[in-house]
Formats: C-alpha cells, sequence, structure tokens
C-alpha cells in the first residue's frame, strides 16, 4: 500500500506487526539506500499503544490496515470518528467451488498450493473445498495423499513446501480448532498435529490437516484459522454452494474449477464476494486492479490497489474557469451549463 501511497504524494508511516517487524525495516533501508528522502517512508514498531496514537493523531489523514475482522473494524470505527478516510481490510474464509466437470488433478494442485502455502498464513489462504454433487469422493481419494505428503521443515531448506507458524501462541490456536473439528463431528481424514523435527522440537511446526463432511455450523468452516487446516464440504447442487458461500460473513475471495462456460458465468455474477477466480487456485487480481472483499472482509469504501488505491490516496479537486475575452457582458444568474 505504501507504493501507490508515495507515488501520489504523500509521506507514509508503516506500524508493522510487533511479532514480525523485521522486513518492514528492511524495506525502510532500501529505500534510503534508493534515495527516498527521509521522512517520505517512516516505520513505527509498537503494540496497541502504537496504533492508537496513529490513528487518532490529526496530523494523520488516511489510516489502511489488515488483519483481523475484530481489528479492522475497531480500526474502522475509531478512525473514522477521528473524521479520517479509512480502508481497512479484514478477515476471510475463501472457498473453492469443485463442479462434478472439474479436472481433479488441477484442483488438487491448486488446492495444495493455495491451502498450504505459506502454511495457511495469509488473507487468500483456500480454506474450504465445497465439493459439488458426486464429485466429493473422487476428490478426497486425489487430495489425501498429496497432503500427507507435504514436506514439513525450515524455511531456510529449499526442498520444503510448508514452514512453521509464526508463533507458539499461534500453534497452540491452529491445534485448538482441530481438536474443536474433531469434537464437533468432522472427519479428520489428515493429522498434523503430531509432526516432530529432529533438531526442530521446539519449532513452531504443524503438518497439514484435512477434514472431511465439514457441516456450517461447525467452527473450522465458520472462523478464519489461519493455518494449514482445509475443510471439505459437500453440497448436493451449484445453487446450493453458492447459497453457502453467499451465506458466509466474509466475503474476501473465492473460486470456482469447472469446464462449463455458463456456470462460471453465473458464478462469478452471482456470488457475494469481492475476489473471484474460475480455475485459478488464489484470484489475486494483478495489482493494477484492486484488491478487497465485500461484507466482514472490507470496512471503508475504497479497496487497495489500482485505481481505488489512486483514489484512496488522493483528493479530488475540481476546478471551473473562463477567461476574459471569453466572458459576455452582465449578470447571470444560473449555475454555469453547457451552450
Amino acid at each position: 500500500m505504501f507504493v501507490i501511497s508515495i507515488a501520489c504524494g504523500n509521506c507514509f508511516i508503516l506500524k508493522p506487526s510487533e511479532k514480525d517487524p523485521s522486513v518492514s525495516m528492511m524495506m525502510a533501508e532500501l529505500l534510503k539506500e534508493a534515495g527516498l528522502p527521509d521522512g517520505v517512508f517512516n516505520v513505527v514498531n509498537g503494540d496497541k499503544e502504537a496504533v492508537d496514537l496513529l490513528i487518532t493523531d490529526p496530523h494523520v489523514d488516511s489510516v489502511s490496515f489488515v488483519g483481523s475482522t475484530p481489528v479492522a473494524e475497531y480500526i474502522y470505527h475509531t478512525s473514522s470518528q477521528h473524521n479520517k478516510r479509512v480502508q481497512s481490510l479484514g478477515g476471510a474464509k475463501n472457498h473453492m467451488v469443485v463442479m462434478p466437470d472439474a479436472d481433479l488433478d488441477q484442483v488438487v494442485d491448486g488446492l495444495i498450493g493455495a491451502g498450504y502455502g505459506s502454511a495457511g498464513e495469509r488473507c487468500m489462504a483456500l480454506s474450504v473445498a465445497v465439493a459439488v454433487g458426486d464429485v466429493g469422493d473422487k476428490l478426497i481419494e486425489k487430495l489425501t495423499p498429496r497432503v500427507q505428503s507435504l514436506k514439513v521443515g525450515p524455511g531456510t531448506d529449499p526442498e520444503v513446501e510448508m514452514g512453521p507458524l509464526i508463533s507458539k501462541a499461534h500453534l497452540q490456536k491452529v491445534q485448538s480448532y482441530v481438536d474443536k473439528g474433531v469434537s464437533e463431528g468432522a472427519d479428520l481424514l489428515v493429522d498434523g498435529r503430531s509432526v516432530s523435527l529432529q533438531g526442530y522440537e521446539d519449532g513452531y511446526f504443524i503438518g497439514g490437516c484435512l477434514f472431511d463432511n465439514v457441516k456450517q455450523d461447525m467452527a473450522i468452516y465458520k472462523e478464519e484459522i489461519f493455518g494449514p487446516v482445509l475443510s471439505v464440504v459437500h453440497q448436493p447442487s451449484f445453487d446450493d454452494a453458492l447459497k453457502m458461500i453467499n451465506d458466509h460473513e466474509f466475503g474476501n475471495g473465492t473460486t470456482i474449477y469447472t469446464r462449463d462456460g455458463d456456470t462460471a458465468r453465473a458464478f462469478t455474477n452471482q456470488c457475494k464476494i469481492g475476489m473471484v477466480g474460475v480455475n485459478v487456485p488464489i484470484p489475486v487480481p494483478m495489482a493494477f486492479h484492486s484488491f478487497g472483499g465485500w461484507k466482514r472482509s472490507l470496512f471503508g469504501d475504497h479497496a487497495m490497489h489500482g485505481m481505488d488505491g489512486v483514489r484512496f490516496f488522493t483528493r479530488l479537486k475540481t476546478v471551473t474557469s473562463r477567461w476574459p475575452t471569453g466572458i459576455r457582458k452582465g449578470a447571470e444568474f444560473i449555475i454555469p451549463t453547457m451552450k
């Protein structure tokens, strides 16, 4: 977000997560080395106290946030109360609809990469696969061994497919969701809770987890887990799958896998989701388009990137002018019009 902000002529203050401040500091150093003047890009580290100072300070004109929905809502309301322009992106529960005519090899490749990449710790992770009609058993048959064979290890190993979670507290949170899924009656086909790596016994590792027969009233379906946990839900028809997605409180991203253009068109037109894909696993638009969800995945009137990003970081100015040689004599008592 800071790239568009600076390109539009603003100075920018970045407050990174206190759990992961290193990359922000490195970016600041690189920008300074590249010749960016001091004071244009700034990094402020801290916790909620630093956040509250930024979102209430009268010198800050706008606030852009990405995080969980409860915090996003707090940022939006507090900043708005202090007369700031706000774009506040919240949580997600991204669904992939798998139609009976889908190419299951492509589906499984997509689910493995999008569901377990970054250990599921990204807002565009696919966390729900919706199997329509009779495709569910075939999907599970192909998907299960792929999840079981995921290579878990430190990110420094180039052959590793999935690294650790960010903290011990988050590891315990993800494990608790898996526990809850089992207790609520879902079928745990692949259990990654027992993963232990030699030399990294105290690391925050968990293997890929795969649930089948997940229901809409279960916590693992309703809530954002932010970990490598994929739920498979069965629906008898396209209409049932679409309704389920539209009924969810989050509306960040979704995708459908099908060979039928009419089905794809109906899905893209009727789903109440901000970012939609067809036969692509992660429906992130290119940066010249805007990025953002609907419902409780976005608070505010502007998405990020693209033209919405430019509109957010600029102000509209309209100039109306005439020159003396073109001015008619006499007073006019009407609003200017085209003549």
